[in-house]
């Protein structure tokens, strides 16, 4: 039997859920609507009258190499940076949970990258990445790399990459500490006793504990890769060169707010959004059940 909250007058938690509900509506109902409408129809050049138009969007999208490029790429820039991300995160939070001597500041200075919005580490990393002035370019060079990502697409493919990885690396860290934190140190010591070194412990008594810390990392760090690298993206390669760093999310700015096809850019913002909902479904269905056990 569980405790339940009475109000009394009915009228109040509506009113305490209202706010909420005016935003999701204004900021995710409305968008997403106009969206989907949007993506069955085609404007004009000026943008004055719209035309019914079916699926010919979709149609159009799935005819078009560089949108599947697009597709194949954030597919794989999505995984990377997810596990990328989590596993650095996790590294550090481990080590952070044993430093004793100057502990706050270490980890002070590993939560700061979040606090960072994402075109600036996108600046920060393309400075230091930039072939004529950058230092990693120039120690790069020195071991016989000549760096260079505005002429070839797996450097600037890489260069986003670390960017968005060490962007969300502090979300990581932060949510990963809690978590380790909150672990009973009975266990560990328990396992200890009975002879399982450091590397055993982590993996068989500290890690299963984190799971549902993981399982929510793991959402919203893919969250994160489909949609809030697009500053990143925009601050350092502008999708180039030759479409190697367009992800999804950073083709539907291109198609619809530079080349003016909204028909065209919503509809590619409903098969991201669909993706992103599927993911999120799976992850609900399959990794959850992890967390349960």
């Amino acid at each position: 039997m569980t405790d339940r909250v009475h109000f009394r007058h009915r009228t109040l938690p509506y009113l305490l859920l209202a706010p909420q509900l005016l935003v999701t509506l204004v900021f995710f109902i409305w968008p997403a609507g106009r969206a989907i409408l949007q993506s069955v129809q085609m404007q004009d050049a000026w943008g004055l009258r719209t035309t019914f138009v079916g699926v010919e969007n979709f149609a159009r999208l799935l005819r078009d190499d560089l949108y599947l490029q697009s597709f194949t790429t954030t597919i794989g820039f999505s995984v990377v940076v997810t596990f990328a991300a989590l596993s650095t995160g996790l590294l550090l939070a481990a080590a952070g949970d044993w430093v004793l001597r100057g502990s706050s500041t270490y980890r002070l200075l590993l939560m700061w990258p979040y606090a960072v919005a994402p075109a600036i580490a996108g600046a920060l990393w393309y400075f230091m990445f930039n072939p004529s002035l950058g230092v990693i370019a120039y120690y790069l060079r020195a071991f016989g790399y000549d760096w260079n990502h505005y002429m070839r697409g797996s450097d600037a493919l890489a260069l986003i990459t670390i960017a968005s990885i060490w962007k969300q690396v502090g979300y990581n860290f932060l949510f990963f500490l809690a978590g380790l934190q909150s672990v009973p140190r009975s266990l560990i010591e328990a396992a200890a006793i009975d002879g399982a070194g450091p590397i055993v412990r982590f993996w068989r008594v500290t890690f299963p504990l984190l799971w549902p810390t993981t399982f929510f990392l793991i959402v919203m760090n893919s969250v994160y890769s489909f949609f809030d690298t697009f500053g990143v993206v925009h601050a350092t390669t502008d999708g180039g060169p030759v479409q190697a760093t367009t992800i999804l999310v950073y083709r539907v700015y291109k198609t619809g707010f530079i080349g003016q096809d909204v028909g065209g850019s919503a509809a590619q913002s409903v098969i991201l959004m669909a993706m992103v909902i599927a993911l999120t479904v799976f992850q609900f269905r399959y990794l959850d059940r992890r967390v349960k056990i």
